[in-house]
């Protein structure tokens, strides 16, 4: 309490109730020793019960002074010197108003040394406990050697005290003084330093707070805890990245509300009814508000009070999806590469067979060509040759793609091509009702127009094949964005029989397939085409109303 400040900062919380808890004391004890003095000493004279009240009002004058003075006085050290000096010199004129040395109002003497320490601390307490023995004794003094009488007795024969109990009065005052003053300072020092050190293990508490905060919200990953009953109650920044949803969004809302499968959480006990210590891994589907799937792994751990008491769980998770995705890309890259090495091996071992096959039914045909049966045989002979031909070449394609000579060409051109062959083939019929939707604008590639026409034959014969009883199809191309690149957009839609949700994600895969006749490498040699090129193919599908598939491919100017 030993700087100086200014009068608006220490007025309003200390000092205030300082001066007025002066005023309330005074007026109530005064108000009520009147009272009582009045009732019992009925020949108590005008004069002292004037000098009562007078003092009341000049408390009341002084507390205005107060309030006033740091205005022009800011030092605190000044202000509280000179009110505690008013103090004492107050209560030394109640003692006079009341009895002189015997009068019970001394006890107000170490009011004034106690509040004293509390702003002067112990320096300043001695200093005004000093004052107030000063005052004390020389007015116990004065009234033993009769310059002034109290306002009790009448004359000098009726002062009926004596040397010794005066100067025993006076001692046991004094020493009263200094040892109130020496226990409220030790009080009011251990006071200050148990504050002191609560502030600075509060400050500390802070910044560990702060720290911790800072950490949390700092990380990556999302973090979130729950209670025992599995409500959230903390959600970190990552988190709310990672979800799209906002801790205000899910506060005190259940794990399940949000989870298609809701991490499984710890309970006091395990199994075996022992306490669970160990970390529970998991990986579980979540959908966002904007309906992106998402794949999240993490752990859970117990989370606990300081004593050690498990108080809930604390979540920890990541977005798996990308890692995912490339743990896919790459089993399916390293099952290509093997498929690969296999196709190597039998496209020697079987082409060379099928030649020779294909080249001894020619020259048998025109041998045998009257015979009508010997004709059809080796008619189905060479079916089956060109089948195993176009296996052949499709499962060289998704296996190696050929490198072959990428050359500018024009999609919109392509697809006519490829729509005018297939017009000619046995599942195409007159039911089917096409449309194109082509843009005016050139859809310019540098491709292998044998993959190009190779994936758009699978996909558009896909959708011829799906309308069996006829139906809608329809083409469309545009150039569209991706991201920041430019590129090439290719819709085949159609309203044929669809797939099944749970063929989604194996659509793609090779040799899979839903169709009694179908080899399953259709799809897979587009996809492996799409990706050769650095292009995107996505489908949208439902079971009995149909599928569209999109392809999109960075173009090139023209």
């Amino acid at each position: 309490m030993a700087d100086n400040s200014k009068y608006p900062e220490y007025l309003t919380s200390p000092f205030r109730w300082l001066m007025l808890a002066r005023v309330m004391i005074v007026t109530f004890l005064l108000g009520l020793a009147t009272f009582i003095e009045i009732m019992k000493l009925e020949s108590q004279s005008a004069i002292s019960v004037s000098i009562l009240f007078n003092t009341i009002l000049l408390t009341y004058i002084l507390s205005i002074i107060y309030l006033l003075l740091p205005k022009y006085l800011p030092n605190i050290i000044t202000n509280i010197y000179i009110q505690s000096i008013c103090d004492i010199a107050l209560v030394t004129a109640m003692v006079y108003a009341t009895g002189g040395v015997r009068s019970i109002y001394s006890v107000f003497y170490p009011l004034v040394v106690i509040y004293s320490v509390i702003f002067l601390a112990r320096k300043g307490g001695f200093i005004i406990a000093s004052i107030a023995g000063i005052f004390y004794g020389c007015f116990a003094d004065l009234e033993f050697y009769g310059m002034i009488y109290p306002f009790f007795a009448d004359h000098l024969s009726d002062y009926p005290l004596n040397a010794g109990y005066v100067f025993t009065r006076i001692i046991t005052h004094i020493l009263s003084f200094y040892l109130i003053a020496f226990l409220a300072s030790f009080v009011v020092e251990q006071e200050r330093k148990t504050r002191t050190l609560l502030a600075e293990k509060q400050g500390a508490f802070e910044q560990l707070g702060l720290l911790h905060q800072s950490i949390i919200e700092s990380v990556d990953t999302g973090i979130l805890t729950v209670n025992l009953n599995g409500q959230i109650k903390s959600f970190n920044r990552a988190a709310t990245e990672i979800t799209g949803l906002s801790f205000r969004e899910i506060e005190n809302r259940k794990l399940s509300d949000f989870f298609i499968y809701p991490p499984p959480l710890q309970s006091k006990f395990d199994e075996n009814g022992q306490r669970s210590l160990t970390k529970t891994r998991f990986e579980t589907a979540f959908i966002t508000s904007e309906m992106k799937r998402l794949i999240l792994g993490g752990s859970v751990s117990p989370l606990r009070d300081p004593s050690g008491v498990m108080i809930g769980n604390i979540i920890v998770f990541q977005d798996l999806t990308t890692i995912n995705e490339m743990k896919e890309s790459l089993e399916k890259s390293r099952r290509l590469a093997f498929i690969g090495e296999m196709a190597a091996g039998l496209a020697h071992e079987i082409r060379n067979p099928l030649a020779s096959i294909g080249g001894s039914i020619q020259m048998l045909r025109g041998d045998f060509a009257s015979n009508e049966t010997n004709a059809r045989l080796m008619q189905i002979i060479l079916r089956g040759k060109d089948q195993l031909e176009s296996f052949l070449k499709d499962f060289l394609l998704i296996a190696r793609p050929a490198p072959g000579i990428r050359e500018l060409l024009d999609i919109r051109e392509t697809i006519r091509e490829v729509i005018e062959s297939l017009r000619c083939v046995a599942d195409w019929n007159d039911r089917l009702d096409l449309v194109m939707s082509l843009t005016d604008e050139p859809l310019n590639i540098r491709a292998n127009k044998m993959e190009i026409r190779q994936a758009l034959w699978n996909l558009i014969l896909n959708a011829v094949q799906a309308m069996p009883e006829g139906g809608l199809l329809k083409i469309e191309g545009h150039l569209a964005r991706y991201g920041a690149r430019e590129g090439i957009e290719i819709n085949i839609g159609d309203t044929g029989v669809g797939i099944r949700m749970q063929d989604f994600e194996k659509i793609f895969e090779p040799f899979y397939t839903t169709r009694e006749t179908g080899t399953g490498l259709g799809l897979a040699v587009v996809s492996r085409i799409t990706e050769a090129y650095g292009g995107k193919i996505h489908m949208q599908s439902e079971s009995g109303k149909g599928t569209r598939f999109t392809i999109w491919l960075p173009a090139i100017d023209t």
